[in-house]
């Protein structure tokens, strides 16, 4: 079954990401994830200032800088994963929790096929 791993981190973008170690440390999860022999897919994202909103709204096409939602969490990237079950998939987000000090949040949400 797959399953995608959607990784939230706290705080805003641009306090994380000006910071070297902790981009070091991104690099360093995205290492291990990579190194699992059951990842068919791995997404680092740009910081929420990047982003786009796309909003239809009686017919016309709104298009909004960043995300819409304020929030105290953003998005950083997903993967993909090829398990056999959800306890597979939410003990390899336990496993990758061990790896990043400063906190991440792992949504586990089955693929649909």
């Amino acid at each position: 079954m797959k399953y995608a791993l959607l990784i939230y981190k706290a705080g805003s973008s641009r306090d994380l990401l000006s910071s070297e170690a902790m981009k070091q440390a991104g690099d360093a999860l995205e290492a291990k994830i990579r190194a699992l022999p059951n990842v068919s897919g791995v997404v680092r994202l740009r910081g929420i200032e990047a982003a786009t909103t796309v909003r239809v709204d009686e017919g016309r096409t709104l298009l909004t800088d960043g995300p819409f939602v304020d929030s105290k969490e953003f998005l950083g990237g997903l993967f993909l994963l090829d398990v056999a079950n959800l306890d597979e998939a939410t003990a390899i987000a336990a496993r990758l929790q061990e790896h990043d000090p400063s906190g991440l949040a792992i949504e586990v949400r089955p693929v649909v096929e």
